[in-house]
């Protein structure tokens, strides 16, 4: 896909995103920007459904709201606050951990840059970028799963991971869709573009895609 298409792509991407059912962490960020929620939200929808994501934020967020109020919960309050949300107990560990680093190093702030980002224990590209994006309002591309293997299907990169798909994107993608490419795609790919067998009857892409890798599809 040239720039001309992309552009026609996010543009009706983006007048059929009302009719799906938005990323949860997309609406938790939408709701009220808090990079410290972000950050932890994003570390709960790993492996995890959005339903349940949803809950064991909501539970957690009753328990603590920021760094220091984490830090004097007990690791296993923060385990049965999460459950069932995957590799719960890990998590637990790990958010209570980062929220150390936070209060020892940051004053309690989440740190806004990628690198000071990428250094927290377990925060990948993924939820780096997302806590820039989504809590910062600046600059970055979240590529997860479905942005990966959206564009891929499209043919506007060939990469072969996520990281690979990040790196091309920052090249050629324009930068006013830096920010929003995750929100949509992410919906798109849940909702229509699925990994097996995607809904291509009820695409709004149409004949624009040409469904690279899709062997079946409904």
């Amino acid at each position: 896909m040239e720039e001309f298409e992309i552009r026609r792509v996010m543009e009706i991407l983006e007048r059929e995103y009302s009719k799906w059912r938005e990323p949860i962490v997309t609406r938790l960020a939408r709701e009220k920007r808090n990079p410290f929620k972000v950050l932890v939200s994003c570390i709960l929808s790993l492996r995890t459904q959005d339903k349940t994501t949803k809950e064991a934020s909501q539970r957690l967020y009753a328990l603590a709201e920021t760094p220091q109020d984490m830090v004097n919960l007990p690791e296993e309050e923060i385990a049965e606050a999460i459950y069932p949300v995957g590799f719960y107990r890990n998590k637990a560990k790990q958010i209570k951990e980062i929220c150390r680093i936070l209060l020892d190093r940051y004053g309690g702030d989440v740190p806004g840059t990628l690198e000071d980002l990428l250094e927290l224990p377990g925060v990948g590209r993924k939820t780096a970028n997302l806590v820039l994006t989504r809590g910062f309002n600046t600059q970055g591309i979240c590529v997860d799963t479905h942005v990966h293997r959206i564009c891929n299907r499209w043919g506007y990169v060939d990469t072969s991971t996520p990281e690979e798909t990040e790196m091309v994107l920052r090249k050629k993608l324009p930068t006013r869709y830096w920010q929003r490419i995750n929100d949509l795609l992410v919906a798109f790919g849940q909702n229509v573009c699925r990994p097996l067998s995607p809904f291509c009857s009820r695409c709004p892409l149409g004949n624009m895609c040409p469904r690279l890798g899709v062997n079946r599809h409904r």
